[in-house]
């Protein structure tokens, strides 16, 4: 199987279906229809078939923060490098675009994945907190 990263956004049924075929919280559709047209960057993983099988986005201000979201691989299609690509695509996008001194952040699910590409822990100095609406 052949894979293709595209710079280009799921459609909000795509959207949907990755995050819960990932096991990832589930988002309405109303809230996706909203969110996806206010993403700074993304992109899809695309197979063979033309079927969307991983996603991940930029969302922030396009300034001073960047946030690193949403990603997911179906797990299917898991184990084959999908999310290291889309990590390296996320990075060189901001690193072209993101001016000097922004802050680019992300919650981290994968014990180990981001530090790869230079995220740290932000503890002690400071802890990521959430509120679920």
């Amino acid at each position: 199987m052949t894979y293709e990263i595209r710079d280009e956004l799921p459609t909000v049924e795509e959207f949907v279906a990755l995050r819960e075929a990932a096991g990832m919280a589930s988002r309405s559709v109303e809230a996706v229809e909203r969110g996806l047209p206010n993403t700074v960057f993304g992109v899809t993983v695309v197979d063979d078939d033309g079927e969307v099988v991983g996603m991940a986005r930029i969302i922030g201000d396009s300034g001073s923060v960047y946030h690193f979201c949403d990603m997911a691989v179906h797990p299917d299609h898991q184990r084959q490098g999908l999310g290291s690509r889309m990590m390296e695509r996320l990075m060189r996008y901001v690193e072209e675009n993101a001016p000097e001194g922004a802050y680019v952040n992300l919650m981290a699910d994968v014990e180990g994945f981001y530090e790869q590409f230079g995220f740290e822990y932000t503890a002690p100095a400071s802890r990521g907190m959430y509120l679920r609406m």
